[in-house]
């Protein structure tokens, strides 16, 4: 896939399990806190927030909202590795599949999800601001980021079974994904999510993405990536999926 500035902000939103949340107060004081970020297919960013928390009360009264996504985790000079701010409005959802894609992402989330007080929230991505290192510098618009909705629909509606065969019938190969094509440590790691453009893996607290070659759009297109993900990872010289 060519690196264009919109894909270079998704292969951060994918990437990152977490963000920093920028609200503002009642009185238009900024505030900021940290969350937990899931992605839904089309790239919008997912939350799982508390009534109670002060950010959901500001959002409440204005929903313009703010996401940094910061992939300049263990760098030497953070200041030129790629982050991005997202804005938008940010909106409660009660779809099935944000709440699935959240809770594979973040196993842990099961334990309060159902709390009355907690729900699932999707950011109207309007605008975001790439900064991918000095001199590199972008505003794109939400549309150029985010992936044609109905292009996604065939692909989500098999996610599940794509995920349950792979993780039953093919655990090896999941392994393989993670030790040869990511380095990541050996172990029983599992297949939490599969969009167009990649496959998240999880290993107890630890996190990876895969990323395939070219976008998937359905069950036999996501075959193909896998399998094709699969024979590389049983020749290991040839190159990764983790960027």
């Amino acid at each position: 896939m060519t690196e264009t500035p919109a894909l270079t902000i998704r292969r951060l939103v994918r990437n990152t399990p977490q963000a920093a949340l920028g609200t503002l107060d009642a009185q238009g004081a900024p505030y900021v806190s940290l969350v937990l970020l899931a992605v839904d297919h089309d790239a919008s960013p997912l939350l799982l927030l508390s009534d109670l928390a002060d950010h959901t009360k500001h959002f409440r009264r204005d929903p313009r909202v703010a996401l940094l996504v910061d992939g300049t985790a263990g760098m030497a000079s953070p200041l030129a590795g790629a982050r991005a701010t997202l804005t938008g409005e940010i909106e409660r959802t009660n779809a099935p599949h944000h709440k699935a894609r959240f809770l594979a992402r973040h196993p842990d989330a099961g334990g309060y999800a159902g709390f009355g007080d907690f729900n699932f929230y999707r950011l109207n991505l309007r605008r975001a601001h790439l900064v991918a290192g000095f001199g590199r510098i972008h505003w794109v618009e939400g549309s150029d980021v985010l992936l044609p909705v109905d292009d996604q629909l065939p692909l989500r509606a098999a996610e599940e079974d794509i995920l349950a065969h792979m993780n039953t019938d093919h655990a090896a190969a999941v392994e393989l994904y993670a030790t040869r094509l990511l380095g990541r440590p050996a172990g029983t790691w599992r297949l939490t999510g599969i969009d167009p453009e990649g496959t998240d893996l999880r290993l107890g607290g630890s996190v990876a993405r895969l990323w395939f070659d070219h976008p998937v759009r359905d069950a036999e297109s996501a075959r193909g990536a896998l399998v094709r993900l699969a024979r590389r990872a049983r020749r290991p010289d040839e190159p990764t999926g983790e960027r």
